[in-house]
């Protein structure tokens, strides 16, 4: 059904700009063609009159009339109580076309023959023959400034516009508009956001290539969950035996175990709890968290408290954020800090516009070169 609308629509649309262009094209070209009609109608009248003359002295008009099938009129003038304005029906054209089919024969003819409009009865002028023993007038049927039937030429052009608007209004609607959404559809896809699923429609190439991209889109979201709820588990069952090493080592006897081996141990612990932290992190856990308004000055002061010597300079600061999830990403940094960069180390607050703020994490390193920074954004990339 909504097809056969469609179908309708453009249909209605080609007629719409079949009509439009005739009537521009009939008001364009519509006048050259007259004049080219007018003057192609001269040169047969001028054969007429030059040949009626001569059967006229031999047959008279009423046998010229029979034998050629010629309307003839004896008289001064045909129609001479006419108004000067002519037939309604007939108007001002007829006066411009019988001016300038007079001007034409003027051309071919010696001397002028005059020519008259008709003011009843059919549309055409009466020419006057060239008899010297009566006045003698030749009707010349004319057509109709408007045309109509409309020049095949002109109705041709007409219906090739009118075809190829209804083309380019298939291919804007139906190919254009859908590509342009399926491109802005492509450029929102990331490794992080999920476009919403686009509305099948279009060409039947395009509809095609929309469904597989919308399939394509399902599989990434289905992909993405799996592949969150895999890191999360692992993330989880690691934490368990690491629970259970932190409870031997508070138990076991501080003479059973070396200092240093106990230090190492413990050290190993940190690590691999890091590595859990950052699991749950990529796996997304902490995106449930709600905001919620904190000061962020003493929540930093919290999460950096492991630091040991750190400067500091943190102003007072409230914000909406989510601050198990800020305080998980401030502790990283501070331990990427300690563990790769060099002291003393600084952390720095700094209010960003009116709802906005910066975290500023700052080392004696050496930094990472320019080119590895991309790489180093990277999860799980050193």
């Amino acid at each position: 059904m909504m097809r056969g609308h469609r179908l309708t629509a453009y249909v209605t649309a080609a007629a719409g700009v079949t009509i439009l262009s005739l009537l521009l094209l009939q008001a364009l070209v519509g006048r050259l063609l007259q004049r080219a009609q007018i003057r192609q109608l001269a040169i047969e009248v001028a054969s007429n009159l030059m040949l009626g003359s001569v059967a006229l002295e031999r047959f008279g008009p009423e046998g010229l009339a029979e034998i050629s099938g010629m309307r003839l009129a004896v008289g001064p003038r045909p129609d001479p109580n006419s108004p000067p304005g002519g037939h309604r029906a007939h108007g001002r054209s007829l006066r411009s076309q019988a001016l300038l089919l007079e001007n034409e024969l003027c051309e071919h003819v010696v001397p002028c023959p005059p020519v008259a409009p008709t003011t009843t009865g059919p549309r055409g002028v009466w020419v006057r023959m060239g008899s010297p023993l009566e006045v003698v007038w030749m009707f010349v049927p004319l057509p109709s400034s408007l045309a109509w039937p409309p020049d095949p030429l002109l109705l041709s052009l007409s219906l090739g516009m009118g075809g190829l608007g209804a083309v380019l209004l298939f291919l804007t609607l139906e190919v254009q508009r859908p590509l342009r959404r399926l491109e802005a559809g492509l450029a929102a896809v990331d490794l992080e956001a999920r476009p919403a699923a686009l509305d099948v429609g279009g060409a039947r190439s395009v509809r095609q290539l929309t469904a597989r991209f919308n399939a394509m889109v399902k599989r990434l979201e289905r992909s993405s969950k799996e592949q969150s709820t895999m890191l999360a588990g692992i993330a989880h069952d690691l934490r368990s035996p690491l629970t259970r090493l932190q409870l031997r080592l508070g138990l076991a006897d501080q003479d059973s175990m070396a200092l240093k081996e106990r230090s190492l141990a413990e050290a190993d612990i940190a690590a691999l709890e890091r590595i859990t932290g950052q699991f749950l992190v990529f796996a997304g856990v902490d995106d449930a968290e709600p905001a919620i308004e904190v000061p962020l000055n003493g929540l930093l002061a919290e999460a950096a408290a492991f630091a040991g010597d750190l400067a500091m300079d943190l102003p007072p600061l409230h914000r909406q954020v989510r601050p198990t999830a800020l305080s998980r990403a401030v502790a990283n940094l501070l331990d990427n800090a300690l563990s790769h960069g060099r002291p003393p180390l600084r952390l720095v607050l700094r209010p960003v516009g009116a709802e906005g703020f910066e975290i500023q994490v700052w080392d004696g390193g050496h930094g990472i070169a320019a080119e590895q920074w991309e790489q180093a954004l990277r999860p799980f990339q050193r």
